[in-house]
């Protein structure tokens, strides 16, 4: 169910060489490439995945999906936080040699959170970072917040979050984090669950990724004219 040209990629584990699997999508006229993590549960080919990266390239942004290497090696829990890191620095490596474009970084929950501990690290140094439903917390557990790092982060950090997402209840605790940030923001979708969807608005994973990137692009559009002015 993948778009776009197939891609094998290299990744130094600590344990070994690895290769996952990507696929690079490009933009007409494109001004910006969003390299896209997916979630815990699912890979790079979910349909979330695909119908948010083609909504990024509608709005002129290339993208590069890829697969973490448990996923890869047919795991469904994910392996330790460093290979998921490492990854984040072979496709950020990956991603200068395909396109011209400025890099920034996205994923859904755990791709997302694993991006925000790479840039924390200096690992990775996108233009800006997207977490559609940051995993502040395990569900029920806000006294195990997955915190700590996000300060470090250097980078313009957009939130998009659910209001009913279990995984930021309650709002307060990820609105506290962020403000604890160099430079980041939320934005909340009304009554989205942690993938987003809506009780009485049943859309397909792809729609419902989809229609996330326009406030997505609109978010990148903001940072790049704010980033200009300040020349």
């Amino acid at each position: 169910m993948s778009e776009g040209d197939a891609l094998r990629l290299g990744v130094e584990l600590p344990n070994g060489a690895a290769e996952v699997s990507a696929a690079s999508e490009h933009a007409d006229d494109a001004w910006a490439t969003l390299a896209i993590a997916h979630g815990a549960g699912a890979g790079f080919d979910h349909p979330f995945m695909i119908g948010f990266a083609r909504g990024m390239r509608a709005a002129g942004v290339s993208t590069l999906r890829f697969n973490f290497p448990y996923v890869e090696a047919g795991r469904r829990m994910p392996g330790p936080a460093p290979h998921a890191i490492r990854t984040w620095q072979a496709v950020a490596e990956a991603a200068a040699g395909l396109s011209p474009q400025p890099l920034w970084a996205a994923g859904k929950s755990y791709g997302g959170r694993m991006a925000s501990m790479a840039a924390a690290e200096g690992v990775i140094s996108p233009r800006g970072l997207i977490y559609l439903g940051y995993p502040l917390h395990p569900p029920g557990k806000p006294e195990k917040p997955r915190i700590e790092h996000l300060p470090s982060v250097a980078q313009p950090q957009l939130f998009v979050e659910g209001t009913r997402d279990p995984f930021v209840d309650p709002h307060e605790q990820l609105i506290e984090a962020v403000a604890s940030c160099q430079d980041a923001s939320i934005t909340w979708i009304e009554g989205g669950g942690h993938s987003f969807e809506v009780a009485g608005n049943k859309r397909p994973a792809d729609v419902v990724g989809e229609e996330l990137a326009p406030l997505v692009a609109e978010w990148m559009r903001g940072r790049v004219l704010a980033l200009l002015s300040r020349r």
